[in-house]
């Protein structure tokens, strides 16, 4: 199995000195490289782990898709409005695949609309660990996706310095203070803990 990087580059073999040859290969291999079980999964954009059961990521294509049947999701939380790719679609029934989605416009600063509820529906859904393993997915996995995970840490505890390290890693030179700022003012404490959610990590 090999694994591309996030951004779909794979790092550079180091030089060595002793010139080259090309290796010998056995005359029935050819470009069927299926026969030897090898499979290329391609990670989508911004994809990282982010607990137990719960990964994010940028839009994910047909060049995903093996990757991502290989976490054996259950749920997709879709933070975008627009409509889900017919190839995404076929992809989610062929391996039972469940969508969430709740559509949240994509804007920039100043004009700035978070939809504290939206985002608060989708939480609930994060949280059940019945939906998992899960992935939440927006166009870039930045800011929409940055939000949700934000306030998810809120729920789990972090220190606010810490859910925005996470966030910038993610957002990098696009992070946007509004963001900060809902994420700071989400209001978690009717979100309850029950047998059915995740535990919660400090950090």
């Amino acid at each position: 199995m090999r694994v591309e990087g996030f951004d779909g580059e794979i790092s550079e073999a180091i030089e060595v000195s002793q010139p080259r040859t090309p290796p010998l290969l056995p005359p029935d291999v050819g470009d069927d490289s299926e026969k030897d079980g090898e499979e290329l999964f391609v990670p989508p954009l911004n994809f990282a782990m982010v607990d137990n059961g719960v990964f994010r990521s940028g839009f994910p294509d047909s060049a995903n898709f093996s990757f991502l049947e290989s976490l054996g999701l259950r749920s997709i939380i879709y933070l975008c409005p627009e409509p889900y790719p017919e190839a995404n679609n076929e992809f989610l029934k062929a391996n039972g695949i469940r969508l969430f989605q709740f559509g949240i416009d994509g804007c920039k600063e100043p004009f700035v609309n978070i939809p504290e509820e939206t985002i608060r529906e989708a939480l609930k859904v994060v949280l059940d660990e019945k939906n998992h393993p899960l992935l939440i997915h927006c166009n870039r996995g930045k800011h929409r996706t940055g939000c949700l995970v934000g306030c998810l840490r809120k729920v789990q505890r972090w220190c606010l310095s810490s859910i925005f390290d996470e966030y910038q890693r993610f957002a990098a030179a696009k992070a946007r203070v509004s963001d900060q700022r809902f994420m700071e003012r989400f209001e978690v404490s009717s979100l309850k803990h029950s047998p059915t959610t995740f535990s919660c990590s400090k950090r």
